[in-house]
């Protein structure tokens, strides 16, 4: 049996193309091995239909210790929002 898996590449680099869109790099496996890269091409709709998709997903989870800072609660002063 084989078994293939495409995973995001080893960097997380997001980059805006031209066109407004967006590539992430992703890498293919068989077995264990890394076969070779491709990009993920997403329009800005797309781009946004899977961050709100990747946000309900998360919802009520807990963010673990390494995540971006996006995943962390915000803390206002006491004064409230500045």
């Amino acid at each position: 049996m084989t078994d293939w898996q495409i995973d995001h590449a080893s960097e997380w680099t997001v980059r805006r193309r031209s066109d407004d869109g967006f590539t992430i790099p992703l890498q293919a496996t068989r077995n264990g091995r890394r076969i070779g890269t491709a990009e993920l091409r997403l329009t800005l709709v797309s781009a946004e239909h899977l961050h709100a998709a990747l946000c309900y997903a998360l919802d009520g989870q807990p963010p673990p210790l390494d995540a971006p800072d996006c995943r962390r609660p915000i803390r206002y002063s006491r004064g409230g929002r500045q």
